[in-house]
């Protein structure tokens, strides 16, 4: 199974806060029967505990090791708010949402982080135009 696929890719001309790209994160993996609604809880606890926020213009909201019992399957949410996310005062562009069972999450961590890691991969994710483009470039996670 595919921890990305197109449906879960979404590109907003404006901005959002913290709370509704958590929200939205969450939304579209319950969609995607990987989590429950109360994963969000899950990413907000995470938050208060250290920010998610990883550089780049990226944020990787997931939940806490304690709140495992809420992921279904694994899979990834990509959202990019071209009007920018206030992520606890460092500003988002990027915002995948993660649920890993077990220790899968560490694995697609590591590939977001490499592919977010060089300044040119991240322009060009900040420059594609349709969700299919962005697709394209990050279908690697489901390698």
């Amino acid at each position: 199974m595919s921890v990305l696929t197109l449906d879960r890719i979404r590109i907003h001309s404006g901005p959002a806060t913290q709370e509704e790209a958590l929200q939205e994160a969450t939304d579209i993996l319950v969609a995607a029967g990987a989590v429950t609604p109360a994963y969000v809880d899950a990413m907000r606890q995470r938050e208060a505990t250290v920010s998610t926020y990883m550089g780049n213009g990226l944020a990787i909201p997931h939940g806490t090791n304690d709140t495992k019992d809420e992921i279904l399957a694994s899979a990834l949410s990509v959202v990019r708010y071209d009007g920018g996310v206030d992520w606890a005062g460092e500003q988002a562009t990027f915002v995948i949402g993660i649920a890993g069972r077990g220790d899968e999450h560490l694995e697609i961590l590591s590939q977001i982080a490499v592919l977010f890691s060089d300044e040119d991969d991240v322009a060009r994710l900040a420059a594609a135009e349709t969700p299919q483009e962005l697709f394209e470039m990050l279908a690697a996670v489901n390698d």
